[in-house]
């Protein structure tokens, strides 16, 4: 015949059981981000249309801060190739890539923002860098070494200004 436990004990063993319980669950369960840190997503669709579909923070971006980021000359920089008539107020737009006026129209936000993250999925000889990649990247400014150009967030808001980015 079994001997029953008293009831505090009971409640530490099966306390016990379901904190191993909820540890292995929370260890199977996929991780969020890669060793460095980045938020891992998925690419779909077949090449030349390839797209990340949904928002590497779960949530949408800003415009306003996402322009501001745009002209920023130490953080997105998207000038330094890019003409974008709608920030004519910022001076030396660059001429290496294409402009930027109406590319909302000519993409769609999955696929702009594969093109934020990774560029050279969609033209692999292009100049412009990976904006939200670590790995496989050639002569790497030293203050980016091992870490994206933008967060998670920051491509959100890139986006979000990009997305604004329509002809009249």
């Amino acid at each position: 015949m079994e001997e029953a436990l008293p009831t505090p004990y009971k409640r530490i063993i099966i306390g016990s059981f379901a904190a191993m319980a909820l540890g292995a669950m929370f260890t199977a369960a996929p991780a969020l981000a890669d060793s460095h840190g980045l938020v891992k997503y998925t690419i779909t669709g077949p090449e030349h249309e390839y797209a990340i579909e949904k928002s590497l923070t779960g949530k949408a971006g800003d415009p306003v801060r996402g322009r501001k980021l745009a002209i920023n000359r130490k953080k997105g920089n998207c000038l330094a190739c890019h003409a974008v008539s709608v920030l004519k107020d910022q001076p030396y737009h660059g001429e290496v890539g294409p402009s930027l006026d109406g590319v909302a129209d000519r993409y769609k936000p999955g696929q702009l923002r594969m093109m934020i993250v990774d560029q050279k999925k969609y033209f692999p000889e292009t100049l412009m860098p990976a904006m939200y990649k670590v790995k496989g990247l050639h002569r790497v400014v030293k203050k980016f070494q091992g870490k994206p150009i933008l967060t998670a967030q920051e491509v959100e808001d890139v986006l979000a200004f990009i997305l604004t980015l329509k002809h009249e």
